[in-house]
């Protein structure tokens, strides 16, 4: 028989594996006599197929789980895929539109078979394209981050970790996406340049004739404002101390604090303190114990504390606030602003900073040893360089 001139990997390659595959190769046992190896495949998101970057990541996890095998570990990789709910959930959503349907159409059931269809037709695509590549996995153990083995296990753990001590809740901004209607991580924010203005507002002091003027590019969450914060070291409001504004639109009353926050030469000096919509404001309310006072719903509409616009959307009370300002002869004066705004990556809406109850993990007492293991050498980074970026990570975490 005359041989082919060039290797054809299809012919053999999958025989090849599923011989494996049958006679156990890939399965990990309990040995007392052997070591234990483990790697947790970093579970790929339901969400489409694999890509070159996954093709690379399992090809190193291979070689380190093959070497680990033949050097007589007992040595368990273990496969599984992520639900990825949200960003799966966009992907639902399109494929609806294409039939020219809502989630509303079909109702919370009919969208939940409809997200167990995509996992059984994508989880299984991806389980196949590992198998294409030759991952040596035990399949006799895969997973699904929504399996209840899975949940159980996460629960159990962050009990535990709250017994501990080394998880709470508190009061925090996180990055909100009023579409999606979830918080997202500072990684899931895309930044973009808008032309938007900077709205110069006077605040005025109370039983006086005197005013503060303060800049904002957002004049909406000004029903928010719980302070207005000057620098110590400004000249200009060095007779301010102990003194108060008066809020405009809302009449209510506000102290005047003064934190090395403010920088002297931006803007005015004087900066409008929203401790519920900015981050920055959060921290000098923490330091000057001034209440939070959250403006928006979950939705992105103004809430009841925005009096006469409440239920309206964000940027419609924007525009009719700074009306409402210019009427009332509390706007100064209007600059053209170009800024980078937050947007969600999945769907591209502006993102809010808000205020929310979010669950945190304590990390000082988890970054302790994991600096010690570096620090004694038993775990080494090459090159060395390295662990300075880590060594500054972990220490100001």
């Amino acid at each position: 028989m005359d041989m082919a001139k060039t290797y054809n990997p299809s012919e053999f390659e999958k025989e090849i594996y599923q011989e494996w595959n049958d006679n156990g190769h890939f399965k990990a046992k309990v040995d007392a006599e052997k070591l234990p190896f483990t790697i947790v495949i970093p579970p790929p998101n339901i969400t489409g197929q694999l890509h070159m970057g996954h093709a690379l990541d399992e090809t190193l996890q291979d070689i380190l789980i093959r070497f680990k095998r033949m050097q007589g570990y007992s040595a368990l990789w273990l496969p599984g895929t992520d639900h990825a709910s949200i960003a799966t959930e966009v992907k639902i959503v399109e494929q609806m539109q294409k039939e020219g349907l809502t989630k509303k159409d079909i109702g919370r059931e009919g969208f939940l078979e409809r997200a167990w269809a995509w996992k059984e037709k994508y989880g299984g695509r991806i389980i196949e394209q590992l198998k294409l590549l030759g991952s040596s996995c035990d399949w006799s153990r895969l997973a699904f981050t929504m399996d209840e083995r899975c949940s159980k296990a996460v629960k159990e753990v962050f009990v535990n970790l709250y017994e501990k001590g080394l998880i709470y809740k508190g009061d925090r901004i996180i990055n909100w996406c009023p579409d999606c209607k979830t918080a997202l991580s500072d990684a899931e924010v895309d930044y973009v340049e808008e032309d938007s203005h900077l709205w110069y507002i006077k605040y005025p002091v109370k039983d006086s004739d005197k005013f503060i003027t303060v800049a904002t590019s957002r004049p909406e969450t000004m029903f928010g404002d719980t302070a207005v914060a000057v620098n110590p070291k400004d000249k200009r409001y060095a007779d301010m101390q102990g003194k108060s504004l008066i809020l405009p639109l809302v009449n209510k009353e506000i102290p005047i604090v003064f934190d090395d926050y403010v920088e002297l030469e931006f803007g005015t000096g004087a900066v409008k303190i929203t401790p519920a919509h900015d981050p920055n404001d959060f921290e000098v309310g923490l330091r000057h114990n001034l209440p939070v006072v959250r403006v928006l719903n979950d939705d992105g509409t103004m809430n009841e504390f925005s009096g006469e616009f409440n239920g309206m959307d964000s940027l419609e009370c924007r525009e009719k606030v700074v009306e409402k300002l210019k009427e009332l002869g509390y706007l100064e004066k209007i600059e053209p602003l170009h800024h980078n705004v937050g947007h969600c990556y999945r769907c591209k809406k502006t993102v809010e900073p808000i205020v929310s109850k979010q669950w945190f993990v304590k990390m000082e007492p988890l970054a302790k040893p994991a600096i010690e293991v570096v620090k004694s050498k038993k775990v080494k980074f090459t090159p060395d360089r390295f662990s300075k970026t880590y060594f500054n990570w972990m220490e100001n975490i």
